[in-house]
Order: C-alpha cells, then sequence, then structure tokens
C-alpha cells in the first residue's frame, strides 16, 4: 500500500465533493426555473471535467486600441456626458 497516493487520492475525492456541494447549494438558492443558457459557474470545463470559474478567456485577443482612437473615445464621451448634464 502506498499511503502517499492513497491520501493524495483521498484529497482529489474531497475537492470533487467540496464543488460539488458548492453547485448544489447554489441549484438549491435559485429553486425556480430559469430559461436559456445556464449560468457561468454551471459550465463543465472538459479538460478538467470539474466547474470552470471563467470559461472564456480562452477566446481571441483584441487589436490594442492607438491613441488617437484612445483620444477620440475620451472626447466622445465627455461630449455625451455634458450633453447629458445639461438634459438635467
Amino acid at each position: 500500500m502506498n499511503l502517499d497516493q492513497m491520501i493524495k487520492d483521498l484529497k482529489e475525492e474531497a475537492e470533487a465533493l467540496d464543488s460539488a456541494i458548492i453547485v448544489l447549494q447554489r441549484l438549491a438558492l435559485n429553486q425556480k426555473r430559469r430559461r436559456g443558457r445556464p449560468p457561468a459557474w454551471m459550465q463543465v470545463n472538459s479538460e478538467l471535467d470539474e466547474m470552470s470559474p471563467s470559461p472564456r478567456k480562452a477566446g481571441r485577443k483584441r487589436a490594442p486600441l492607438s491613441e488617437e482612437t484612445k483620444r477620440r473615445m475620451a472626447e466622445s464621451q465627455r461630449k455625451r456626458w455634458a450633453a447629458a448634464r445639461k438634459e438635467r
């Protein structure tokens, strides 16, 4: 018997049980039926077969904005804020 391996296996099983308990507790809080896509915390990660905290991190990266574009966006937002303040 390899005690170190048994301890490791038991810790992994305990982690799996803890995550299952968390999911069940969250489900118990939201008893009414939901429409549409399940929440992100209910998505299953195929690699680890566990709950994935953020399934969208593997998406494509956005191109960086140029300084000129950032300046134009900031100026446009300032104009929108000024118009909103005038309406009040």
